[in-house]
């Protein structure tokens, strides 16, 4: 019995310079592949539209997280100072409002920070200590001077003889198959 071959995660393409890096992802893009991703030791003027990164929704988590932690923080106060435990001091009303404000701010920063920090790591993947292109023995070279652009097999367009042909008609110093 023959042993299956592990099905490819994509291929990857070594550049040497960032200028050839975005040409070679407008390119991609323009041919119709989508799960592109580059990679490069310094970020890039320009790579981000050229391989069609869209904006984060991280914005809109860490404003959910805010109006969360103020609005939990204005329930609370309200709660505890008109309805569990009331007690008219001075001739003041049961809902003061303005005393609420301190505790409300801080707790509003609170949960938009968290919200932030959760939703990162959430939307990065995080962790990740593994990932498939550690496999590729020149990918070491991302962090140093070279700059890579990866083709992802689950992209509908993925074909790998002719994925691998494009790749190299736009002159990288090489073109790798990267295994799960």
């Amino acid at each position: 019995m023959k042993a299956e071959r592990p099905r490819l995660y994509g291929l990857v393409a070594e550049f040497s310079s960032a200028e050839t890096l975005v040409v070679a992802a407008n390119r991609t893009r323009e041919a119709g592949y989508r799960r592109i991703d580059a990679y490069s030791p310094f970020p890039v003027r320009g790579l981000a539209d050229a391989i069609g990164f869209h904006r984060s929704r991280l914005p809109l988590v860490v404003l959910l997280g805010g109006i969360l932690g103020g609005g939990g923080a204005f329930f609370m106060e309200w709660f505890s100072a008109t309805v569990h435990y009331p007690i008219n001091a001075g001739g003041r009303p049961l809902n003061s409002w303005p005393a609420f404000i301190p505790v409300t701010f801080e707790l509003t920063v609170l949960g938009a920070a968290l919200a932030a920090v959760l939703g990162m790591i959430v939307m990065n993947g995080l962790p990740m200590p593994y990932h498939p292109l550690f496999n590729v023995e020149r990918f070491g070279q991302a962090s140093r001077d070279r700059f890579f652009l990866c083709i992802e097999a689950r992209d509908p367009q993925f074909d790998g003889v002719a994925t691998k042909r494009f790749l190299e008609n736009l002159n990288p110093m090489g073109v790798y198959e990267v295994e799960p």
